[in-house]
């Protein structure tokens, strides 16, 4: 027999190539969607929201035609829910179709489509896009120094369908927030979030990596900091650093390299603080962070309040709510907008505030109890491959953890995040090695592996 016969014979089967570039182009709309929206094609602005709706569903189609849809526990109970619920919301509810498809459809498209992610993507998949997340991270942040700096009347900061003057929010010393090529400012804060987490992982494993490009995207995370003006951004970087410790705690010779981390991010912060660029920043957030710490009382106000806070309020007044609550969609913007004319909160800010006025008491426990196990069961699992000496999927929880079990799916792109995180992180426990071993070829010509 030929080698290229035996070589085909060995090779694990490659996943659908197909799909893998679906999904390819599920992160790259998730990036640019904002862009798209705001300054390329605004008068295309309203369905542009839901651009990556018809590929995640298309994505979902073509899985099923070639099984590959994994019907694991959680994605079916999710997709029973989402069913259940769209049906309730047309009969109890506010009964507008249009908006409970746009409510239901992070039930029954996005959430299917983690575990797709988690099953078409290998390891090699999930590095590739840390490394794509790096070389964006270089542009991007330029960008939002671009933005930071300049007029909100400028091109560079125009908003949505220009009902308002530039797509910056209000941040501090007469500076906004920026979007950078997103629609909102907290797609910034969240894709830095999860650039932080491949950079850490990445001076751990510097073997993956190019180390001009690992700097350069260390030092755009350090400068997206004061320029986000986002105290979430900055808890986000704080969490992926507590996990990194842990991981060199468990694996302890990775001891040098966090030395190296350590002494870089000196070195880096030393350099930058005597920029003229970087101080203003840093002035401008940290006054922002002080404003906001006399608001809501200090550091304990702020976590409480942000996170904590939001989580009891859900559960306030949630027995007023009609039993099978409000209706799917009602909670978001674009739902307020469709059913008032205004996007406006007509039911809560808080996400676990938003889904049990949106399903009512009932449903919306469950919904909040599938999100949590799926949480935990990532959790131990992450941390069993951690204590394997595998940090990447425990890199990649440290960003997962809080937007798996309360982040937004109000909105298109922290939803959008939500399903390429938990898909990632999936795909990270999924580790099968794809390298050739040695193989014997008897007399009789039959193969058997080592």
């Amino acid at each position: 027999m030929n080698t290229d016969n035996y070589r085909k014979i060995i090779q694990p089967k490659e996943p659908d190539r197909l799909v893998k570039n679906a999904i390819w182009a599920y992160f790259i709309l998730l990036i640019i969607e904002g862009a798209l929206r705001k300054w390329f094609l605004p008068f295309l602005a309203t369905p542009l929201l839901i651009v990556r709706d018809p590929l995640a569903l298309w994505i979902l189609f073509i899985c099923w035609k070639r099984n590959l849809l994994s019907f694991d526990f959680y994605m079916v109970s999710m997709v029973i829910l989402g069913l259940a619920a769209t049906v309730t919301t047309l009969v109890f509810g506010h009964g507008n179709l249009q908006v409970a498809l746009y409510g239901g459809r992070a039930l029954l498209l996005h959430w299917p489509l983690i575990f797709v992610i988690g099953k078409v993507f290998d390891r090699h998949d999930v590095i590739k896009m840390g490394k794509v997340c790096l070389y964006i991270a270089i542009p991007m942040v330029i960008l939002i120094g671009i933005q930071f700096y300049s007029p909100q009347s400028a091109w560079v900061n125009k908003g949505l369908n220009d009902e308002v003057e530039g797509g910056g929010f209000s941040g501090a010393l007469g500076f906004f927030r920026p979007p950078g090529t997103f629609s909102f400012t907290n797609g910034n804060s969240l894709f830095f979030s999860l650039v932080a987490c491949f950079v850490f992982y990445f001076w751990l494993n510097a073997k993956y990596i190019n180390k001009l490009l690992l700097i350069l995207a260390t030092a755009a995370l350090l400068i997206s900091i004061p320029l986000s003006i986002s105290r979430s951004l900055l808890f986000q970087i704080i969490l992926s650093l507590l996990f990194t410790v842990i991981a060199v705690l468990y694996n302890p010779r990775y001891s040098v390299q966090m030395i190296k981390i350590s002494m870089m991010t000196l070195i880096a912060l030393m350099i930058l603080s005597n920029l003229p660029f970087f101080q203003v920043a840093t002035e401008a957030f940290t006054t922002r962070f002080e404003e906001a710490d006399d608001t809501e009382g200090g550091l304990q106000g702020t976590l409480g309040d942000r996170f904590f806070g939001d989580l009891t309020l859900a559960f306030v007044g949630a027995t007023d709510q009609p039993y099978f609550g409000q209706g799917l969609g009602m909670g978001t913007n674009a739902g307020s907008k469709l059913m008032t004319g205004d996007r406006e909160f007509l039911i809560a800010e808080g996400e676990w505030g938003r889904v049990i006025g949106e399903m009512g008491l009932v449903f919306g426990l469950v919904l909040i109890v599938i999100r949590i196990s799926f949480s935990i069961k990532l959790v131990l699992a992450s941390f069993r491959k951690l204590t394997e000496g595998d940090m990447l999927p425990w890199m990649l929880l440290s960003y997962a953890i809080l937007i798996l079990t309360q982040g937004g799916w109000a909105q298109p792109t922290p939803l959008g995040f939500h399903t390429l995180i938990a898909g990632l992180l999936l795909a990270s426990l999924n580790h099968k090695k794809k390298e050739f071993v040695p193989i014997t070829l008897p007399a009789s010509s039959s193969l058997q592996y080592c």
